[in-house]
């Protein structure tokens, strides 16, 4: 039963990242034909920012080695939005080459996985983001950055809120349209996410530029949505059945599930355009596919 709480949005978008941050994780190579058929059922759902892949180099993440031929092969829903993540030039290169329109780059709010993600010192990071974020806007694409590392680093420990926020706020100066907090290790509750986000708002970036992205590693991930919501944040990351992690961070589990966001969004009164039978249906579905459960508990409790 619906009952709606004060404090919370009409409506809140849901950036649909299970084709690539759910995917890149898998230990086996997912299908081509795979993956272009687990976004026309996600489209078909309702969700209407889906991440499609990304060009980074098959080096790195051979998981996601197809996404030229995914481009090609797929066959875009109206209305719906098929950003990519691009590490580098190159990246937006090939990505430029497939007739993208949206990209988002990935920056580390700690020096040691800068260091070990993107071989780039904390400061140094941005001299490789600066032209791939002028080349796009010059494009007229939109750009997305993510932080990563928000809430806690495997490495460095506790990571201070004006650390993060310097980051956010550096990003938004480059021209990203929406800056997307990540909280990689899951180590977040919901103080703390009030805290970084009355620092990135205190660094002059709006909250309204800002969108979250949580891992249920300690199963805090709900509990800082909500938060994150009434802090004034409308844009959440969520991945299809909780697919997903870090490849550089071994102690990063599962994203927030997008069918777990859905229940408590409808429990909420909150809109978001997505069906959620025809969502469970792709998650049972894409499970199959990858050969064992889904660990979202909406999919687990609807399915069965």
């Amino acid at each position: 039963m619906p009952v709606p709480a004060p404090g919370l949005p009409e409506h809140v978008t849901i950036y649909e990242v299970g084709a690539r941050d759910g995917l890149q994780n898998e230990s086996a190579i997912v299908p081509v034909e795979v993956k272009a058929e687990f976004l026309h059922r996600l489209a078909a759902a309702g969700l209407r920012v889906l991440e499609a892949t990304s060009f980074v180099h098959p080096k790195w993440v051979p998981q996601l080695a197809d996404a030229g031929d995914l481009l090609r092969r797929l066959v875009r829903a109206d209305g719906v939005d098929y950003p990519v993540l691009v590490p580098n030039e190159r990246g937006l290169d090939r990505a430029l080459d497939a007739g993208v329109s949206h990209v988002a780059i990935f920056a580390s709010a700690t020096e040691t996985f800068a260091e070990r993600n993107l071989n780039r010192t904390l400061d140094s990071q941005y001299a490789m983001f600066e032209p791939v974020v002028e080349r796009a806007l010059a494009a007229g694409l939109r750009v997305r950055g993510y932080v990563s590392m928000c809430f806690g680093d495997p490495w460095e420990g506790a990571v201070a809120p004006e650390q993060v926020a310097a980051v956010t706020r550096r990003l938004a100066a480059m021209g990203c349209h929406q800056i997307s907090l990540g909280d990689t290790i899951g180590t977040g509750t919901p103080g703390h996410v009030d805290a970084v986000l009355d620092a990135c708002v205190a660094a002059g970036v709006p909250v309204r530029q800002i969108a979250v992205h949580f891992h249920d590693t300690y199963g805090q991930a709900l509990a800082n949505t909500l938060a994150a919501l009434r802090h004034g944040v409308r844009t959440v990351d969520a991945s299809a059945g909780g697919l997903g992690g870090c490849p550089y961070a071994e102690s990063a589990t599962g994203n927030l599930a997008t069918e777990d966001l859905v229940w408590m969004l409808d429990g909420l009164g909150v809109g978001h355009g997505v069906d959620l039978d025809a969502l469970v249906g792709t998650s049972v579905w894409m499970a199959e596919k990858l050969g064992r459960p889904s660990p979202s508990r909406v999919v687990r409790a609807l399915a069965s």
